[in-house]
């Protein structure tokens, strides 16, 4: 759990071999995301204020599993969102959206990727959320380490 400023928040990083462009391109590319992201690419026109779905395919129909919208973008170092499950019993208003943003951070060639997704105090049901986000201590783990793996493949 991590709680800074009164916030409960997840965050996780990962070092990978990899440009902060490539890592970028893993993460806005809806032909990299799917390749991760349990099947679901992004669809977005990557400006502020614009959705964001994650898409997946599900008994041959698109879903929408994830929606929210651009709050912040610098290509190829900071991108921050807003989501909610759109299938959740969570009311579709935006007090009860969280907030994920990457951060990039370039060395030599290599670039550090910390996700942050938060504050689960601020939006309903916050305490189970952050207990089902957080995953016994797992958090984004698993998917940096398939970004990583994705980016790192020879």
């Amino acid at each position: 759990m991590n709680t800074t400023d009164n916030q409960l928040t997840v965050k996780n990083s990962i070092r990978i071999h990899a440009t902060s462009d490539r890592v970028w391109d893993a993460l806005t590319n809806p032909e990299q995301t799917k390749k991760y992201m349990f099947g679901c690419e992004t669809v977005s026109d990557w400006q502020p204020g614009s959705p964001l779905l994650w898409k997946g395919n599900h008994e041959g129909q698109d879903v929408v599993y994830v929606k929210g919208h651009i709050v912040r973008i610098e290509p190829g170092s900071f991108l921050a969102y807003t989501t909610i499950d759109p299938h959740s019993d969570i009311e579709d208003i935006p007090e009860n959206y969280l907030t994920v943003t990457y951060d990039l951070y370039p060395e030599k060639d290599e670039t550090i990727l910390t996700v942050t997704q938060g504050d689960y105090r601020k939006v309903a049901d916050g305490e189970r959320r952050y207990r089902e986000a957080y995953n016994e201590g797992e958090g984004w783990n698993p998917i940096l380490e398939a970004i990583k793996q994705l980016l790192e493949r020879v």
